[in-house]
């Protein structure tokens, strides 16, 4: 039956299009809009409309509710336009079960299409080649395969369309992410989140081809080609296609009627194929669009036919005969139309396009010949971010058979088209029409990726001001004296109803009215634009200069007016209630030497007086003090901790604080009072700003350090909505200033108390970039105390350096989230203690208390201020006697370390962890240094996994701040055996060489003992010469690799021969004390291979005249290295 009242399930552009078909026949036109909807042109357009149950997407895919709006509006029939439930067979289904008509195909064909598997299925079977494809809805694990076997590959949605769900993905790539993300967007979009994964075809032009049918019989309407895509999103579409041949056109149109007859299919589909640009005979369909296209408007442009009309009426029981419609009645394409979509958008260099949005202030569509504009855009209208970024089509057509006639007519017509309040992608359009690739369409769908940035750089030299600016209030003669101002809050919205000619004409001749004064007197002209509140004269008055005279309002603020001079007033040029503009008159005053003065002298001011408003700010302020919690803070001292405030006061210089945010509270203002918030939540759990540290050593300028610190008194010290936004705030700061950044993140990590959001996970703060960012620029000092569970463990774990207290839990998750977990149940105590956090590496200094890691911290943060001026140096003729003469013999070489630095100025880093080297920081001569050295206790000083990344990370740290390394080496190599490869050293130890060979700084290597094999070389960056210097002690040993092992491999057949094994060992024992001997320090020097053998007591000596022969690191405004591994 023909329909008769059609509800159109959609919104925007297309909607509006559909009712204009459906007024064309006749038929009454029902819209719907969800509660955020209200104001789209869609709504006006229609001949009714029904609201629908809640905002956004979700509105327009709530089958129950459109069926039921269909019902209650007496609707025969429902237009899925596209996207939303366009595809979706379960809402065909239900409106059958109604009795309702579903403009489109039937249930069972929108089930084979909607699942690009199925569809897949039928074109295989029907021989219509296809790319190659996981089967079935895919795993993250499939799709790492198929990756694996193809090296490139989309990743596709099962269901839906419009790049929704789709990611190209290639080797290298973070392969989870992008199935994550994919997985997302296709269950947001399409209610079903199975995804597949095709062969990239890395040369392809899209083309798709327009199909209809009734159930019985097919017809094709050509091709269009999408190749012009930004985000896998089509952007300029083309019908027909200007660059394939008749052959292949034959092949593309011939698979899609036969897959399309094979099903008897019905309404409108979009057949899609992609054609391999270098071989154009090689095409794969990939996909049906059993629905309108966006694109469907070049079809109708270079054919004559209104396809949405066609399928109403098809929908109505009209056959393709009917319709004059049947193949051979289907008119031939004639010239070219081009489709561009004009976007609320901006276009990153990346190729990556950014939502944008606002109130629209001007919106003229583009007109003239061949020219089309599908839109729903109008003066005023806020765009809406909950929707596509889609706000209009602009179509050129041109009956020519040169496709550049084409071009330059929709080129012309975007460069007309005049949108402004929000921004769009017009002039990216414009660049990408400009392209010579783009007039000859010799493009790809990798085209706008590869020219993104040029395309950007092209946008923004293309004038945006393409139409004379909105006329303001200087083009106009009117003036706003007289015009009055009334109390009642509708009477700006009334004004602009009378006559605007008249008012201006009233306003004009009372301006002129009053502009000029009496003979013999001059104006006191009004300051600034705004309303008269009040009058303080009046005509006759004496006034003297500096009084006041008026009051104006100007944005919400009073402004006394004072008179300019002493005289009499003659005559008043505004009344109360008058808007006017700066420099009008507001009274005319005949100036006269009159013996008064101002009555207005300036009173004494009590500067001790405290007004109500400063002490509001006083008493606020006082709620975050800890002298307003005293049962906090007794808690808090009870179990043996101090507060935020106290560790902040012992860690920062007195009196140099200046805090962020102590007056916010938590988002929590649906669930509590203001007053609840206020007492209990300010500040948000985190105190936080900036101090000097160490000012008394480096001075005020150069001390200045970012302190945070999460106060567990306040929520636990947990991360809530306004903490995150406190710490956004102060991590860019930081990064601004370059700023030292000291985190004490004792805290339960997220917060799912807060109620103040717009939704969603919050996975989108930026706190946890920001900070990881800061990494490498400045120093990050982490502290911790008690419990830090989960974000504020993540932040702690970014950090150079991890401080602990004994009474430490570190984890990446508390007990809430274990148990949550299925792993069981947990004290918080058993989770992450330092006993397992220490010696696995996480923590980098374990210190007793509180106060001791705030001392800690001041003095690790020293390091990185600067050398200072007073230091004591031990005696030095101490190191001779410190390495034994028995080479055999253990000794500490912490020791070393101590006696070669300045007094007290030592601080070990990673003592807990991989013994086999001693990382510490210290200073000689006040400089500061990085002291790696190998361990003989532990392995003999061999390097194992566990010292390569330890020794590696230490480097990396000195080098990104400037602070010179010395290599203190004693090894016998890099270890070896089957446990060693195990723990994969070959990987782990060659960090040090790697990293060693791109720092910048100075390095020194002095040899205590052992140097032997790489492991020496992986001492001295890889090699002995380069360092700045490479000596060693007298007790110093040398070989390309271990000596014993030397023997036995370069004289194996030496020792075969000897078949006395007494013998044999004796000669063996020969050869190895010979090597010794030649390997000595003092034999090793004589080939040059040191710089020099010295005495112990000169270690100091070396070190003073290298760092004073480096120059001095230069400036700079970024950073030296990308960060600072946190391993």
């Amino acid at each position: 039956m023909p329909v008769e009242k059609l509800l159109i399930a959609n919104r925007g552009e297309i909607a509006i299009r559909i009712a204009r078909a459906a007024g064309d026949l006749g038929i009454t036109s029902v819209a719907i809009f969800s509660s955020d909807d209200h104001l789209s042109l869609h709504r006006q357009v229609s001949d009714e409309s029904v609201g629908l149950e809640g905002g956004g997407v979700a509105a327009y895919l709530d089958i129950d509710g459109i069926v039921a709006s269909a019902v209650s509006s007496g609707c025969d029939a429902v237009h899925p336009g596209y996207g939303f439930l366009a595809e979706n067979a379960d809402f065909a289904s239900a409106l059958e079960a109604e009795g309702i008509t579903f403009v489109g195909p039937l249930s069972e064909q929108l089930a084979l299409f909607g699942d690009k598997l199925s569809a897949r299925n039928l074109a295989t079977r029907l021989d219509v080649p296809v790319v190659a494809a996981t089967s079935g809805a895919a795993t993250l694990g499939e799709v790492e395969a198929f990756l694996a076997e193809h090296g490139a590959i989309m990743v596709k949605a099962v269901a839906g369309g419009g790049g929704r769900g789709m990611r190209e993905l290639r080797q290298g790539q973070d392969a989870a992410t992008i199935f994550e993300r994919c997985q997302s967007e296709a269950q947001s979009a399409f209610g079903n989140g199975d995804l597949y994964a095709e062969k990239l075809i890395e040369a392809a032009r899209h083309i798709e081809v327009q199909i209809i049918g009734d159930g019985s019989s097919v017809a094709h309407f050509g091709e269009r080609e999408c190749t012009l895509q930004r985000q896998n999103q089509k952007i300029i579409e083309v019908a027909p296609s200007p660059s394939i041949s008749t052959e292949t056109r034959q092949l593309l149109t011939d698979a899609a009627v036969r897959m399309a007859t094979e099903v008897g299919y019905r309404g409108l589909g979009t057949w899609e194929f992609l054609v391999d640009a270098n071989d154009p005979s090689t095409l794969a369909f990939i996909e049906t669009n059993a629905r309108l296209q966006v694109e469907h408007t070049v079809t109708e442009e270079v054919t004559g036919v209104d396809l949405v009309r066609s399928q109403i009426l098809v929908a109505g029981g009209a056959s393709l005969s009917d319709l004059g419609l049947q193949q051979e009645q289907v008119p031939e394409a004639k010239g070219f139309a081009i489709q561009c979509r004009v976007n609320t958008e901006t276009m990153t260099q990346e190729g990556l396009a950014r939502p944008a949005g606002g109130t629209i202030s001007a919106f003229e569509t583009p007109s003239g010949p061949g020219v089309r504009t599908d839109s729903y855009g109008y003066q005023g209208y806020a765009t809406n971010p909950n929707f596509d970024s889609l706000i209009a089509k602009v179509i050129g057509y041109s009956p020519s058979s040169n496709y550049e006639d084409a071009v330059r007519r929709v080129r012309r017509a975007l460069s007309e088209f005049r949108i402004e309040g929000v921004l769009t992608n017009i002039t990216y359009l414009l660049a990408l029409l400009d392209r010579p690739e783009v007039r000859a369409n010799t493009v790809t769908t990798g085209f706008i990726n590869i020219f993104a940035s040029e395309l950007v750089e092209a946008a923004q030299l293309i004038s945006s001001d393409l139409w004379p600016p909105l006329a303001t209030h200087e083009d106009s003669n009117t003036s706003l004296a007289g015009a009055q101002v009334s109390n009642d809050p509708l009477a700006v919205l009334q004004h602009g109803d009378i006559d605007h000619r008249q008012s201006a004409d009233a306003s004009s001749a009372s301006d002129n009215s009053s502009s000029v004064g009496p003979d013999g007197t001059r104006p006191v002209e009004a300051p600034l634009q705004g309303t008269i509140i009040s009058l303080s004269v009046e005509p006759g008055d004496e006034v003297a200069q500096g009084q006041s005279v008026a009051v104006m309002e100007a944005m919400k603020m009073e402004h006394v007016i004072a008179s300019t001079m002493t005289g009499i007033v003659r005559s008043l040029g505004v009344s109360q209630g008058d808007t006017i503009y700066e420099g009008h008159p507001l009274l005319f005053i005949e100036e006269v030497d009159l013996n008064i003065e101002s009555t207005e002298t300036q009173a004494a001011v009590d500067l001790d007086f405290i007004r109500p408003d400063l002490q509001e700010v006083f008493d606020r302020h006082y709620k975050g003090m800890d002298e307003a919690k005293p049962s906090a803070v007794e808690k808090r001292h009870g179990r043996g901790h101090r507060t935020a405030r106290e560790n902040l006061s012992r860690l920062i210089d007195d009196g140099t604080f200046v805090e962020y945010g102590p007056l916010m509270v938590a988002a929590q203002r649906r669930r509590r009072s203001l007053d609840d918030l206020i007492d209990n939540t300010q500040g948000d759990g985190m105190v936080a700003g900036i101090g000097s540290v160490n000012g008394d050593l480096f001075g005020q300028d150069d001390a200045q350090t970012m302190v945070m610190s999460y106060d567990y008194m306040v929520l636990a010290g947990t991360q809530g909505l306004q903490n995150h936004r406190k710490k956004d705030r102060l991590f860019e700061l930081a990064e601004q200033n370059k700023l030292p950044t000291v985190l004490l993140a004792e805290g339960g990590g997220g917060r799912p108390g807060d109620t103040d959001t717009a939704g969603g996970a919050g996975l989108d703060c930026w706190a946890f970039t920001f900070f990881a960012k800061l990494s490498g620029l400045v120093p990050l000092v982490g502290v911790t105390n008690g419990r830090c569970f989960a974000g504020n463990a993540v932040l702690l774990g970014c950090c150079d350096v991890i401080i602990a207290t004994e009474g430490s839990n570190i984890g990446i998750g508390g007990p809430a989230m274990i148990e949550g977990g299925g792993l069981g149940v947990f004290r918080p105590e058993e989770v992450g203690p330092v006993d397992v956090q220490y010696p696995n590496g996480v923590i980098d200094i374990l210190v007793k208390d509180e106060d001791e890691a705030m001392d800690t911290a001041k003095k690790y943060l020293s390091y990185f201020q600067g050398p200072v001026e007073e230091w004591e140096a031990p005696d030095q003729r101490l190191l001779r006697h410190i390495v034994p003469e028995n080479r055999l013999r253990a000794y500490d070489v912490r020791e070393v370390i101590e006696t070669m630095c300045d007094v007290d100025s030592t601080l070990e880093i990673r003592k807990g962890w991989g013994p086999g080297c001693v990382t510490t920081l210290a200073r000689i001569e006040g400089h500061p240094v990085g002291i790696i050295a190998n361990n003989n206790h532990h392995l003999g000083g061999a390097i194992d996994a566990d010292v390569g990344d330890k020794g590696s990370r230490f480097m990396q740290l000195c080098d990104a701040h400037d602070i010179p390394l010395i290599f203190l080496c004693d090894t016998p190599g890099i270890m070896v055996g089957p446990q060693a490869e195990y723990e994969a050293t070959v990987r782990h130890a060659s960090r040090m060489f790697v990293t060693s060979a791109s720092v910048t700084v100075p390095f020194m290597t002095l040899v205590l003992r052992k140097g032997y094999g790489l492991g020496a070389q992986a001492m001295a960056g890889g090699s002995f010469k380069a360092p700045v210097f490479c000596v060693a002690w007298p007790t110093g040993e040398f070989g390309g690799m271990g000596l014993e092992g030397f023997v036995k491999l370069g004289y194996r057949k030496e020792l075969e021969s000897i078949e006395d094994p007494e013998e044999r060992i004796a000669y063996y024992e020969e050869m190895v004390a010979k090597l010794y001997e030649n390997g000595k320090a003092v034999s090793t020097a004589t080939f040059f291979e040191l710089d020099d053998v010295i005495d112990p007591a000169e270690t100091r000596t070396w070190v003073s005249m290298a760092l004073k022969a480096a120059p001095k690191p230069s400036p700079r405004d970024g950073k030296k290295r990308p960060m600072v591994d946190t391993w």
